[in-house]
């Protein structure tokens, strides 16, 4: 452990940090530690481009506690595009910070907002979402004129979530003179244009994919969508897994798998945005102790989670969008593990199966369909207003045309 801990010094890393990679268990720098860490430590604005779970935390994480002090106002300032990331950033820079301690403050929606203005009068370092963080600077009970350090994390998420004004408007009411560091899996037009307007000559670094393409073995069964539940429980049971996650399109899909496969004795959580935070921290917290072995889910809830110990991802559904499942199986085969990517595809999936076929140089192997017993999975419906007849004959009554009920939606 001592000769390991020796890469992390060689990247400038201060003994207090060092402790608590000790505690960790920390063994070598990953390679995105190794590019990026001695320049956040020289002062340079740095571009990195990396996947979950390639250990960017640490990056911006080390230097911002290695140099600034406690209790001297709101020191860094981080961004992310959920609150589960929030948190997750909030456990690493509380552990890292063991040995030299911060207060670490997280602000995000979802939660009372009291709380947070009560924290933030003697926050160092503050982690949040876009939206509460300004939604606390137009209330002005957050002050960012002593930040030395900023940080957007999972950048292009913050993007796809129409975040990109609020992020502008944060960035003009930090000082000019800090240092700033963004972290993306991909760099579109308006995450350029960005980094143009608020990065001082920033230097770009990449690390190659976490997942190793030799230990990731991805397979496709072609089932019709009758059958595609009864085949995703029966293979559940017989593949001997670790943490499962599976992958659905929408809401309702995320609800309707989870609570099939609990009728089917499977211990499955499903997560997605529609949840309170209360119940997603209540998920994920049972989902990493092992309490449930598999995870029903959806992109947006699982966007930025690092899950360590998945051994199977599922696509229940294919994403609409071909480089969000790099982003899925990018949660498996790491750190030297196998892992295995099942997709089923039916009718509805032939085209973006298609177009990841066509857009990605992967590998993904024909099985044949094991036999099955159909299994009918219960779904809610919605349920009309009470007393909805009494309404619509009252509006017949006095001449009111009522408009024909809006056919039941469902999002992502």
């Amino acid at each position: 452990m001592i000769i390991k801990m020796e890469k992390f010094r060689d990247l400038g890393i201060s003994e207090e940090i060092l402790k608590s990679l000790v505690e960790q268990r920390f063994t070598e720098p990953t390679e995105i530690q190794s590019k990026a860490i001695p320049l956040v430590l020289e002062g340079k604005d740095v571009i990195a481009g990396s996947a979950t779970g390639s250990g960017k935390t640490l990056v911006f994480g080390a230097p911002i506690i290695q140099n600034i002090n406690s209790a001297e106002g709101i020191q860094a300032l981080i961004l992310t595009p959920t609150r589960e990331l929030a948190e997750q950033i909030y456990n690493a820079l509380r552990l890292f910070s063991k040995f030299k301690p911060m207060n670490v403050v997280t602000v995000y929606g979802g939660v009372s907002i009291n709380p947070q203005m009560k924290n933030l009068e003697t926050a160092d370092i503050v982690v949040g979402t876009p939206g509460r963080i300004l939604d606390h600077l137009e209330r002005r009970t957050i002050d960012l004129s002593n930040v030395k350090y900023l940080v957007l994390d999972e950048a292009d998420r913050m993007l796809d979530m129409g975040f990109i004004d609020d992020v502008n408007k944060i960035i003009s009411q930090c000082p000019q003179e800090r240092q700033m560091m963004l972290f993306s899996a991909t760099i579109p037009p308006d995450i350029e244009d960005l980094t143009n307007r608020f990065m001082q000559n920033p230097i770009k670094v990449s690390a190659g994919c976490y997942v190793d393409p030799k230990k990731l073995n991805q397979v496709y069964y072609d089932v019709k969508s009758s059958l595609k539940f009864s085949v995703l429980t029966h293979l559940l049971k017989e593949e001997d897994s670790g943490l499962v996650m599976v992958f659905c399109n929408s809401r309702k899909y995320t609800d309707t798998v989870a609570k099939n496969l609990k009728k089917q004795g499977i211990d499955a959580l499903g997560i997605h945005g529609g949840l309170s935070q209360n119940k997603r921290t209540d998920v994920l917290s049972k989902f990493h102790s092992a309490k449930a072995f598999v995870l029903v889910c959806t992109d947006v809830a699982a966007r930025g989670l690092d899950i360590p110990g998945v051994s199977h991802i599922y696509n229940y559904d294919l994403p609409d969008e071909p480089k969000q499942y790099i982003h899925r199986i990018g949660r498996t085969a790491r750190a030297g593990k196998s892992g295995r990517v099942v997709n089923l595809i039916s009718d509805r999936d032939h085209e973006n199966f298609g177009r990841v076929m066509r857009d990605f140089d992967v590998s993904i192997k024909k099985m044949e369909k094991p036999h099955v017993d159909k299994i009918e999975m219960v779904t809610d419906s919605p349920r009309r207003p009470k007393q909805f007849g009494a309404r619509r004959n009252s509006q017949k009554k006095f001449g009111v045309t009522r408009a024909k009920p809006r056919r039941w939606e469902t999002r992502k």
